[in-house]
């Protein structure tokens, strides 16, 4: 069983109420729940949250949602605490993070991405993108192809093995880089971040 973890709390320091401001006529976090009800290799997912307001937006548009509590809705709980403190509502071998920052979900990307997490044996899958950036004075700049390109992760989708998230960790014994077309990279932290997401979800 494959279950998917929508986390959506209410505070937000860079953009204020980010997972309802309006991204082209929907909340932020609704972007998430439709891409996850359209996918057809999750079995369910939930809206994880600590916020009325939320959960109301999450539920009128068909989501399932589950409070987590005050103290994993702070700055400091991380996001791997959510996904532990929710395993308790599934029996799913396999866990999809969906974090509303990255909205764009389009041509089926959940379900390339479940599809590539079978089809690879892993047990952590991370969609993102080969970096050519360094710190500048780092190293002396070639001509960017020189690079030495690493794989970042772009925040869009992590699949999980139920078992590295109950033994504490982030990234498993068996990694596996889903690199993904730029128009899945950007993850909203600024209002200019706003701004590009809107342009291509406008494009698209």
């Amino acid at each position: 069983m494959t279950f998917g973890v929508i986390p959506a709390r209410g505070g937000s320091k860079g953009v204020h109420r980010k997972n309802l401001r309006d991204l082209r006529g929907r909340p932020l976090v609704v972007w998430s729940i439709l891409a996850a009800k359209d996918a057809k290799h999750l079995d369910d997912f939930i809206v994880s949250t600590d916020d009325d307001e939320i959960a109301a937006v999450s539920e009128k548009y068909g989501a399932k949602v589950s409070r987590r509590p005050p103290e994993l809705a702070t700055d400091d709980a991380t996001t791997l605490d959510v996904l532990k403190y929710h395993l308790d509502e599934t029996r799913a071998d396999t866990i999809v993070l969906l974090q509303p920052t990255s909205p764009v979900r389009v041509h089926r990307i959940i379900d390339c991405a479940i599809r590539r997490f079978r089809i690879a044996e892993c047990d952590t899958l991370a969609t993102g993108y080969m970096s050519t950036h360094v710190a500048w004075g780092a190293a002396e700049h070639g001509p960017r192809q020189r690079q030495q390109a690493y794989f970042h992760d772009d925040g869009c989708i992590y699949i999980f093995d139920r078992k590295v998230i109950e033994a504490g960790r982030w990234i498993g014994d068996r990694p596996h880089n889903l690199v993904v077309p730029p128009i899945f990279n950007l993850e909203i932290d600024t209002e200019a971040d706003f701004w590009a997401v809107e342009g291509i979800i406008a494009r698209l």
